[in-house]
């Protein structure tokens, strides 16, 4: 199966909930890159490295973190998953 490169996500006032979380290993089986946007409704907004970090965290993949303004972008680093 061939990897596609970015998937988009949306993280508002519900936060990361265990359906995100799903969600993001889903999607990272089948995509390099993921964008999340965090929206102005979450109250995560104001510590997004920390929110970035829980995020890699929480996912079952090895990803890289960068922030670029509200948005986090998660680079999978490898083919293979963490657990």
């Amino acid at each position: 199966m061939e990897e596609q490169l970015t998937a988009q996500f949306q993280i508002g006032k519900q936060g990361l909930t265990e359906g995100v979380i799903e969600s993001l290993n889903m999607v990272l089986a089948t995509h390099r890159q993921v964008r999340i946007s965090v929206l102005k409704s979450s109250d995560k907004r104001a510590n997004l490295k920390e929110f970035a970090l829980e995020v890699a965290d929480k996912i079952n993949w090895k990803c890289a973190t960068r922030i670029i303004g509200f948005t986090i972008i998660l680079t999978k680093l490898s083919r293979k998953s963490k657990t």
